[in-house]
């Protein structure tokens, strides 16, 4: 029987755990769930006789050795910052593992040691990153086999709320971590065009948008991702001329979120004194000049330059703003409030389903002709459970899992799905779960 232990019964666990029980009779596995809150991870089990919960603190040493003692594969889906912790001791015991996340630099470090050990870690297996490295590099090979040579890639990915849940002004909701998404675009976004860097900076991001359609989703605009750079050398691409990677909303969302970064709103480095006690009109009222007689409203649209009857200040008058409502918030910093105040208005409502969209488009040279490759996917979830957010981080690493503990992977140390190995077939059983990809190829000249 092989062991298999799963740290984290967050939202995206839930496809993950579901995969590898109706998997475990087939295979021999049985399956641990550790996670803070025991209850929560007793009810994600739903008393599978192959499993068991298990209380975890990853911040307790002893708690994170005796968990891993025995092990065949640890499945961490903890908090990015807290697989490092997790990655050492798997180190230590040799045990693999695997996770849905970027690959950290500690984590890079213990390549050597690992294959050493014939361990394996398995990273960047989501949908973002995960499913656009597998999906990219099945055209980039493809392009390669056929002896093409690859001038331009693109590649936008948007979590989103699905057309039929859609019923706010920002047609947006909250199905990841929504700390994330405050603090989205952070630092300097960088890519290349036409063989000249381009670098943005933070209070700009979000005037620099691009415009796509993705197949019967509708229209989109795309913000740039932080470093499009780095993933030259990950997909293999480094003479690229051009390489740009990007997040998708729906049309009018940078816009308005524009507000929050030109305010100062989503700073997260320091605290708003009597946090608890102010009002979210006067949070908003602290970013702007001082004027007794005129509103918050006329303030921040005379400062920002918008129109004060326009659609973005319907939309942060939706979001409540301009409300008399208190914080409630102690010590809290500016990011902190407004996160607070969005998932009140963005979460899913029950009945809701989400959206994620992924769209590529390889341009490439081939007998002296130009030709351009444009590769989508749309995928829509069932419920506010099984999420398309869910499904889509947890069946990729669950699939990847399955291969590793199979003994199909013959690849050692950090690992990320970008070889054939892994993409081929991971892609081909994502299709029996509903996640495909549909290409269109025209010559351009």
């Amino acid at each position: 029987m092989k062991h298999i232990l799963i740290l984290g019964a967050g939202l995206s666990a839930t496809s993950l755990i579901n995969y590898l029980l109706e998997n475990s009779q087939e295979y021999d596995w049985f399956v641990t769930l550790g996670d803070l809150n025991l209850q929560a991870a007793e009810k994600k089990l739903h008393s599978h006789p192959r499993s068991r919960a298990i209380q975890f603190d990853v911040t307790n040493s002893m708690d994170v050795k005796t968990a891993i003692e025995n092990m065949d594969l640890v499945i961490s889906l903890l908090p990015a910052r807290f697989h490092d912790l997790v990655a050492a001791e798997c180190l230590n015991q040799g045990v693999s593992m695997a996770t849905a996340s970027y690959v950290s630099p500690a984590i890079a470090s213990m390549h050597e040691k690992l294959v050493e050990k014939g361990l394996v870690f398995l990273n960047e297996l989501g949908v973002d990153p995960g499913i656009d490295h597998m999906s990219a590099m099945s055209v980039i090979d493809r392009i390669r086999l056929k002896k093409g040579k690859l001038t331009a890639f693109f590649s936008f990915t948007g979590g989103l709320i699905a057309p039929e849940s859609d019923n706010n002004p920002w047609h947006y909701k909250f199905t990841w971590n929504p700390r994330n998404v405050v603090l989205a675009g952070q630092g300097v976004s960088q890519f290349i065009r036409n063989g000249m860097y381009k670098y943005i900076p933070y209070h700009k991001l979000f005037d620099r948008v691009l415009e796509r359609e993705v197949l019967d989703a509708g229209k989109f605009e795309v913000y740039p991702n932080r470093d499009s750079l780095k993933y030259r050398k990950v997909y293999g691409i480094e003479g690229i001329p051009t390489i740009f990677r990007g997040t998708m909303r729906r049309p009018g969302f940078c816009e308005a979120w524009n507000v929050f970064v030109q305010l100062g709103c989503t700073d997260d480095t320091y605290v708003i004194e009597n946090s608890e006690k102010i009002r979210y009109r006067e949070f908003i009222n602290s970013f702007l000049r001082y004027d007794r007689e005129k509103p918050v409203e006329l303030k921040l649209a005379d400062y920002l330059g918008i129109d004060p009857d326009g659609e973005i200040m319907r939309k942060l008058t939706w979001l409540g703003v301009f409300s008399n409502e208190l914080v409630g918030l102690k010590n809290a910093t500016p990011a902190q409030i407004l996160q607070q105040l969005l998932e009140k208005k963005w979460s899913l409502d029950p009945g809701d389903k989400d959206m994620i969209v992924m769209q590529h488009e390889f341009e490439y040279e081939l007998n002296k002709k130009s030709h351009k490759i444009t590769s989508s996917m749309v995928f829509i979830g069932k419920n506010t459970v099984d999420t398309a957010m869910s499904v889509t981080v947890g069946t990729p690493l669950a699939i990847a899992s399955k291969l590793l503990l199979t003994g199909r992977i013959a690849a050692k140390g950090v690992v990320v799905p970008t070889t054939p190995e892994l993409y081929v077939p991971i892609l081909e059983e994502l299709e029996s779960f509903g996640i495909h990809f549909v290409e269109m190829e025209e010559v351009l000249g």
